[in-house]
């Protein structure tokens, strides 16, 4: 079992940056890959980023791809998104998660654990 707990949101300004924090408990941290996903009000919840196990294989949505950066600590148990030149359409709450595998890493489905969510604001 893995509860999530992410932290970090808040209320931004167009082109600010953010920092989310998805803290994990449990041992068995390092044995499970961390995406971020969002939703939005009135949309599908949609993939974000994702992290290997080790954290030496990323992966990005193209709409934040050059802009979010995803990391993790394995010692602190803890996944993190920087989240830089942030838009308005960025607006959405924003979730942690984690699987055992790295198999279609971007749909939501494919994922054991989720956090409770946290909120992006991003004021244009």
């Amino acid at each position: 079992q893995v509860q999530l707990v992410e932290s970090g949101g808040g209320l931004v300004q167009a082109g600010g940056s953010l920092r989310l924090s998805c803290a994990a408990s449990g041992r068995t941290f390092s044995s499970y890959a961390m995406g971020w996903f969002r939703q939005a009000p009135g949309k599908e919840r949609e993939f974000v980023a994702a992290i290997s196990w080790s954290g030496g294989i990323t992966y990005y949505a193209d709409s934040v791809k050059g802009r979010f950066t995803i990391s993790r600590d394995n010692a602190k148990n803890t996944v993190y998104l920087q989240m830089n030149s942030l838009k308005f359409e960025d607006t959405a709450v924003y979730y942690c998660a984690a699987r055992a595998t790295l198999k279609s890493i971007a749909i939501p489905g494919g994922y054991d654990y989720w956090g409770q969510g946290t909120q992006v604001t991003v004021s244009s």
